[in-house]
């Protein structure tokens, strides 16, 4: 085939597939814009209970003077700004995709996730040198009642009611969010569990129960933060979704496939799949011809991986 041939074909193909592509976009906007209500929605619901679970703890706090409690107090607290950051955040990510975010604005759901991680520093921070303080200090160990214990434990089932409801609409919404979400609430259960044993201890003397609790409630914070980074950083710097020759492997099993150039993968926060793939095919091959090698490649993706959306450059072998 000649240069010109070549550019010819290339044209026709770079026209067919830009046409197909806008079509994909708009069917993809929708399915954004269902699934930003749906995160939008859960996210509400979990507002107003991590509301519920805060204003307990607060009120428990206030009355015993527990550094443990107060220690869940704000755990909680931080949990309805991470809900308000998470609400802006989705409903930026759901805008449809635009000259200056051609990929969509999916990543800044991610951001919101990190935005949790801020608060999470914050709230680590400050319990862990509220507990060292009071190791070092004598204090007068925190007096409560079984009024408050009761309140702690009606604390924890709404924590433990967000967790399972959180984590059923992140894996149904495809949500890293409302999962990372999940993630933090479920830290809050062990730190409800912490200070209804601090009462516990103090009530029945153990002077220092409460501080080397609350040390051990920060580190509890710190590792979920690093759990949350540990999943969203390879979203925000673009790792590789799919091991490129896992990639390729997959391409090579269509007739007509010569051999793959290069592959390369990235995913977004939804789960969703972008491949881009250069395949080589014989070079007497049709514009029709290699179009149709081009759907069958972005199929077998598809097919293989789940959720994708594939690039395909054709190139005589």
């Amino acid at each position: 085939m000649t240069p010109l041939g070549r550019q010819t074909q290339d044209a026709a193909m770079d026209a067919r597939a830009q046409s197909e592509i806008v079509t994909s976009d708009g069917a993809r906007a929708e399915v954004l814009a269902a699934r930003s209500a749906g995160v939008r929605r859960a996210l509400f619901a979990v507002l107003l209970l991590n509301a519920l679970s805060a204003a307990i703890k607060i009120g428990v706090g206030a009355r015993t003077g527990a550094l443990t409690v107060l220690g869940a107090a704000l755990e909680s607290v931080l949990d309805m700004l991470s809900n308000v950051v998470g609400i802006v955040a989705v409903s930026v990510a759901s805008r449809e995709p635009d000259e200056g975010h051609p990929y969509g604005h999916e990543k800044f759901e991610t951001l919101g996730t990190l935005g949790i991680v801020g608060f999470l520093s914050i709230s680590c921070f400050e319990l862990l040198r509220q507990s060292v303080s009071e190791l070092a200090t004598s204090q007068a160990p925190p007096s409560s009642s079984g009024a408050d214990a009761l309140l702690l434990v009606t604390s924890l089932a709404v924590n433990g009611f967000v967790v399972i409801f959180e984590r059923r609409r992140g894996r149904a919404l495809g949500s890293a969010l409302l999962l990372a979400d999940a993630a933090h609430t479920a830290s809050d259960i062990l730190v409800t569990l912490l200070a209804i044993a601090s009462l516990a201890l103090s009530y029945l003397g153990f002077v220092r129960a409460d501080a080397l609790l609350g040390t051990i409630v920060a580190l509890i914070i710190a590792w979920s933060g690093y759990q949350i980074l540990r999943h969203s950083i390879p979203i925000l710097v673009d790792a590789s979704a799919v091991d490129a020759a896992r990639l390729s492997e997959i391409v090579r099993t269509i007739p007509g496939v010569v051999g793959v150039r290069s592959a390369r993968s990235r995913r977004t926060s939804s789960g969703h799949l972008f491949a881009e793939v250069t395949i080589l095919v014989d070079g007497a091959t049709s514009v029709s011809a290699a179009h149709d090698f081009t759907d069958d490649v972005e199929r077998a993706i598809e097919r293989e991986l789940g959720t994708a959306e594939a690039i395909v450059h054709v190139e005589p072998a």
